[in-house]
């Protein structure tokens, strides 16, 4: 692996003790700054029926404690053109150079509310791919890269006002790709369904902000992360990729409370930066930056009266810059456990 420099040290170091100072410094708890208990207790009383919710943004309201969730995403990618270094609509994409066909097979992920502010997740994968380019096919099948989580909400919804809640998202992505030696597929990004997406085989630090708000029949989320990829090598180089920006943005429309039934529709961007947040100048990857836009109709319903929700759609490429035009089939299940056997929505 290689040695880190001291900004990106300080960021692990920032990462590996919040959990502490959460959780246990009695000093810090006494200004931590979260919902009250009546108003945790409002917002659940509150028009939210238990349904799958957004694909591609991870859950704004997090987990109450003690509430477990596995998710089972297998997500596609099906890519045969290419923008060019002007972002311009998916109808203006090439032919080639490069036809990739991806999978996660499955995306795994969980979460555990701590507390009723604070939950705690993990995200891995099995990555395949097939690549064409200049006539070479190359196919690998292998370990992606896992995601240790950590949201914390200082803010909950109110359904008697305009407040929506917030989210303080942070992701720290381990390159267990790398460390299994399966091969990067070109571009050198999981599919833009990862949550938020990285580069595949780097460490990658992510801070987001998201929020969420329920308009009966309607709910509202949307994220903006950043991530910081630390610094990679090459032979005997020390390589700085640019960093990273994701939105999202869903709205999500219920059609039957009890069924869970209903469809959404989610805006999706990853944007590749020309610079880095500890100031070195970008050496590997696509020097002059990337975009990608794309949008995804969703499908959400309830397996009977189960803790057990899916959800099914097909994101599709409407614009980009210097990156493939595709679309993503995607499938998702959420299962849910509470030590008293009801599930409370988030």
């Amino acid at each position: 692996m290689t040695d880190f420099d001291a900004g990106s040290r300080i960021l692990v170091a920032f990462f590996l003790i919040l959990p502490t100072l959460l959780l246990d410094a009695p000093s810090v708890l006494a200004w931590e700054w979260v919902p009250t208990d009546q108003e945790i207790q409002k917002y659940r009383k509150s028009w939210n029926p238990f349904s799958h919710g957004p694909v591609l943004q991870s859950a704004v309201d997090i987990q109450p404690q003690g509430q477990l969730h596995v998710r089972p995403f297998i997500f596609a990618q099906i890519g045969t053109r290419s923008f060019g270094n002007t972002l311009e609509g998916f109808w203006n994409a090439n032919p080639g150079p490069v036809h990739l066909y991806s999978a996660q097979v499955p995306f795994l992920q969980s979460a555990y509310g701590l507390t009723d502010h604070l939950e705690l997740g993990a995200a891995t994968s099995l990555q395949w791919f097939s690549a064409t380019q200049n006539g070479q096919t190359t196919t690998e099948t292998g370990m992606g890269d896992t995601s240790l989580v950590i949201k914390y909400r200082p803010i909950i919804q109110d359904p008697d006002t305009w407040q929506p809640s917030f989210t303080l998202f942070t992701q720290l992505v381990l390159p267990t790709s790398k460390w299994t030696d399966t091969e990067k597929p070109p571009g050198g990004f999981a599919p833009i369904g990862r949550f938020p997406s990285t580069r595949f085989g780097e460490i990658g630090l992510t801070e987001g902000l998201t929020f969420r708000k329920n308009f009966q029949p309607f709910r509202v989320s949307a994220g903006l992360y950043y991530t910081y990829a630390f610094p990679g090598s090459q032979g005997n180089m020390t390589t700085y990729t640019g960093d990273v920006i994701n939105t999202r943005l869903v709205f999500e429309h219920l059609l039957n409370d009890e069924l869970g039934l209903g469809y959404n529709i989610e805006l999706v961007t990853l944007h590749g930066l020309t610079w880095r947040a500890d100031g070195h100048s970008i050496n590997a990857g696509q020097t002059s930056g990337f975009d990608t836009i794309g949008i995804e109709p969703v499908i959400q319903w309830r397996f009977g009266e189960s803790n057990f929700v899916g959800a099914a759609g097909v994101l599709f490429t409407v614009a980009g810059r210097n990156s493939i035009e595709a679309i993503y089939p995607n499938f998702s299940i959420f299962w849910y456990w509470s030590k008293t056997g009801k599930v409370i929505m988030r």
